[in-house]
């Protein structure tokens, strides 16, 4: 069997969005104690990651886009350094801090980074224990949490780069994925499946038909058993017929019942049976590739949790 991947970066901890901020640098720290004290992390291959670079972001956002984040953060460590404050705030519920930017290219670099360890043999799988998380932001703005849009950007390099004709990308977060489906719409190398509560953020839900895309808005409260039935009707028979030759996963871990972000009904098992159906497929037409980033999930217990059952899954343990 394949060795997991797990790919981290102390500096994805010195992004801050301020005191109190759900999307807290906690959450790494809470899902690599899980691991420390469970044994599941002495079963994973441990990877730095490194910064994607201007070549690979453009493959899936506007030249603009990353430049105005660049600026922002160069004129933020300025300012820190004479003395000013270390937060810009993009909008309601996304800052910057002098970091950010940083922390923003490893992110969407780990996906890169394991989507090559991946592909290329060395790993059979992998998680991206990374923050900031990705799946809101669209090719030209930063919003929810998000900066650059991690799995959408590992998408595009895998078949730009490496040349591969199928990817699947699978979305359980509790909110709707609009940032990937932005870039993602309409590439029909590209199959997007996702379930998320709606009405919820961001505003409309998805908006767009594209034939790659399979959205599933399910309303609040909606439980466990729900979701699965929902995921071998719709999700499923969409996998098998696209015959993926990688899968990345959007792993949100907010829509678990104990998560106050939103009102889904998931438990820990849940995520697991999610993720062996995923690897089902990758199993019978990707050779079990799979490459995990991590989204939301702001329960800090419930997100350890959930993570190691997901983590378990990937591992075969």
């Amino acid at each position: 069997m394949g060795q997991t991947g797990f790919f981290r970066h102390d500096d994805c901890r010195k992004h801050d969005m301020g005191a109190g901020h759900p999307e807290c640098p906690q959450r790494l720290d809470a899902i690599e104690d899980r691991l420390l004290v469970t044994g599941v992390g002495d079963a994973l291959d441990r990877r730095e990651a490194s910064p994607a670079g201007m070549s690979e972001l453009l493959l899936a956002h506007g030249r603009r886009h990353v430049a105005a984040l660049r600026g922002l953060s160069e004129i933020l460590i300025e300012e820190m350094a004479a003395g000013g404050p270390d937060h810009y705030s993009l909008d309601t519920d996304t800052a910057m801090n002098s970091h950010t930017y940083r922390a923003a290219l490893l992110s969407a670099g780990a996906a890169i980074d394991a989507v090559n360890a991946v592909v290329g043999g060395e790993l059979e799988n992998a998680f991206c224990c990374t923050r900031p998380p990705g799946h809101h932001a669209t090719r030209n703005q930063a919003m929810g949490f998000c900066f650059f849009s991690n799995v959408a950007v590992a998408a595009k390099y895998a078949c730009e780069r490496l040349g591969l004709q199928r990817v699947a990308i699978v979305d359980f977060d509790v909110h709707h994925g609009n940032g990937t489906e932005d870039i993602v719409a309409g590439d029909d190398r590209i199959l997007m499946v996702s379930f998320f509560q709606h009405p919820f953020y961001p505003e409309g839900g998805s908006t767009k038909t594209d034939a790659n895309l399979v959205n599933c808005p399910v309303p609040a409260y909606t439980r466990g058993m729900d979701i699965r039935e929902l995921v071998e009707i719709m999700w499923m028979p969409r996998l098998e017929a696209h015959k993926p030759e990688l899968i990345l996963i959007s792993a949100g871990f907010d829509a678990h019942r104990d998560d106050d972000m939103g009102q889904l009904g998931l438990v820990d098992q849940d995520y697991a049976w999610i993720t062996q159906r995923v690897k089902d497929v990758a199993d019978r037409y990707a050779g079990g590739r799979i490459v995990s980033c991590l989204e939301g999930g702001y329960n800090l217990g419930a997100l350890a949790r959930s993570v190691e059952a997901h983590i378990r899954v990937l591992a075969g343990l």
